[in-house]
């Protein structure tokens, strides 16, 4: 019997990473076109952020309630189970998370306006992680487009955009930040037992958030 210190992360791993992006490749065929509409709204919806108003939480609320349900469906119910018996538990997450980002729309809770430059900033760069960031070095690490994963549609570049969002935003309830955290840190894990040289870089931006959202406690209220 082999003991247990011997294990390494990798052997805990359900699916050989050749498999996994082979899923996503797969995943991002079966739902084409819907990522150029979804970087695009993304865009959208970043850009509402930026410039504010009255209906701007409750637009980016259903948007992003609308993704984190899409992703809990069609990714993790639909295609990641058939690899990871946990992608089950995910899809719960995720859809508990939209069900979050909803309320917080009704109640108008999600409420962009004036913030800090450094919060403006810190958020504004989150996001692009899940816009460009990551899409780029997932081509840079030779993934064919087919690969790449998307924001609105993936779940690493949805949490991290999602978290982008949160930081942008004036009134942000803290219920809304642990699931976005949670899954970076998680497929953080994920990644990096996979030998993934990006595996950094969700854990990266939740890290970032908590630190900017903690730190720079002088939002205009």
């Amino acid at each position: 019997m082999t003991e247990w210190w011997t294990y390494r992360p990798s052997d805990f791993l359900l699916f050989a990473p050749r498999t996994y992006y082979r899923l996503v490749e797969l995943y991002n065929t079966d739902v084409w076109p819907a990522q150029l509409a979804a970087v695009a709204i993304a865009l959208l919806l970043l850009l509402l952020a930026w410039r504010g108003g009255e209906q701007a939480g409750r637009a980016a609320a259903a948007v992003l309630a609308t993704a984190w349900t899409f992703v809990a469906w069609r990714f993790h119910w639909l295609h990641y189970a058939t690899i990871n018996w946990a992608a089950a538990y995910f899809a719960g997450a995720f859809a508990a998370q939209a069900l979050l980002l909803a309320g917080a729309g009704a109640a108008s809770a999600l409420r962009f306006g004036p913030i800090t430059p450094g919060l403006r900033i810190a958020g504004v760069a989150v996001a692009m992680v899940a816009l460009a960031l990551q899409p780029a070095l997932a081509l840079g690490l030779g993934r064919p487009w087919a690969q790449v994963e998307v924001v609105g549609l993936a779940p690493d570049p949805t949490a991290v955009f999602t978290l982008g969002l949160l930081l942008l935003a004036r009134q942000a309830p803290w219920w809304l930040f642990p699931i976005p955290v949670f899954w970076c840190l998680t497929s953080g894990m994920t990644l990096w037992t996979m030998g993934a040289a990006d595996a950094f870089v969700p854990p990266l931006a939740a890290v970032t958030t908590i630190v900017a959202a903690f730190a720079t406690r002088s939002r205009v209220r």
